[in-house]
């Protein structure tokens, strides 16, 4: 794999990017223990394999995996798009107490994340989730300073609703919506993602592998104890014999394709995003560097109308919301 993806793409407000990107939050302790070493190998994989969107925020790790994609970045700045959070307080591991949007959060939070990340520019810099204590008229017009200031290239928004996005949009163009988005997380089709398309913002999917369950490698009872995936109610017992008739449609797909899983799942997004009228950059994370190359064989293949069909159907089978408190995403504020 040759590094011809970097930026082949664009998201919202002219920002170029690859057409997969890396989530960092795999590499923290959030489902189970990290190898640093490891996860670093992992990064620069990444980008030697062309993947030159990577996202993180200031929460995971309490941190760290902003300081350790700082040790990527000290030699290949200029190979990355960087994305990076600010508004949650606490952890995924030990759970999240608070969610700040006020602009004195917004300003000390990216002055503590470039330091984190040992750079002075973020490209792209996300509300990661909507405090509605506070207008969000403050939250974006304090982000919007820190693009006057020459601190953050771009803009985005996590897990808004759509009347947030056009809100937001009427203050500063927006690059880029990330929300959780796959075969089995499909409620942001009903209003965001039209807004997204309609004012010209990209869109950023998480866990567009379903955490993990899509690839049909999760077995819910073998999750550690501090394993994030715990406090998910469709990944409780009773939910996750239901939610396997999503998996076996996915590998029925891939059998037929002679296909993993994963690509599957990641070509369906991408087909999905060209037929609903936007740029969609998934961003699935991994601590492996042969996932990577895996996840990359997503942009090579074609899924046929009838496969196209069985993967939608398919999400009609899910049984459990996919956040622990609705009202922290989108799907509990529309």
């Amino acid at each position: 794999m040759t590094n011809n993806l970097a930026a082949s793409l664009h998201l919202g407000d002219g920002l170029p990017v690859s057409p997969l990107g890396f989530g960092g939050m795999a590499l923290t302790p959030v489902y189970g223990e990290v190898d640093l070493a490891e996860a670093l190998r992992t990064l620069h994989h990444a980008v030697d394999a062309g993947i030159s969107f990577i996202d993180t925020a200031d929460i995971y790790g309490g941190g760290n995996n902003e300081e350790l994609i700082a040790q990527l970045l000290r030699d290949r700045r200029g190979e990355v798009q960087l994305a990076t959070k600010f508004g949650l307080v606490g952890s995924p591991s030990t759970g999240y107490s608070d969610i700040r949007g006020d602009a004195a959060y917004v300003k000390a939070a990216v002055d503590r994340s470039l330091q984190r990340l040992g750079t002075d520019v973020i490209d792209l810099y996300y509300m990661h989730r909507r405090d509605v204590r506070v207008p969000i008229s403050e939250t974006v017009g304090a982000m919007a300073e820190l693009v006057e200031q020459g601190k953050v290239r771009h803009l985005g928004l996590s897990e808004v609703t759509a009347d947030e996005l056009r809100e937001a949009s009427t203050i500063h163009p927006i690059a880029a919506v990330q929300s959780e988005w796959s075969i089995w997380s499909r409620d942001v089709e009903r209003n965001v993602v039209p807004a997204a398309a309609e004012l010209g913002v990209g869109f950023v999917p998480y866990s567009p592998l379903g955490r993990g369950f899509l690839t049909g490698t999760v077995d819910a009872s073998q999750l550690g104890e501090n394993d994030f995936r715990r406090k998910i109610p469709r990944f409780a017992e009773g939910a996750l014999d239901a939610n396997q008739q999503v998996v076996a449609a996915v590998q029925s797909v891939a059998s037929e394709l002679a296909s993993s899983p994963a690509q599957v799942a990641l070509a369906w997004l991408l087909a999905h995003g060209t037929r609903l009228g936007l740029p969609v950059v998934p961003i699935p994370g991994t601590r492996k560097a042969r996932r990577i190359d895996e996840n990359l064989g997503a942009l090579a293949l074609e899924l046929t109308p009838t496969q196209l069909e069985t993967l939608d159907a398919a999400a009609d089978a899910v049984v459990g919301s996919r956040s622990a408190d609705p009202q922290w995403v989108s799907q509990g504020r529309e």
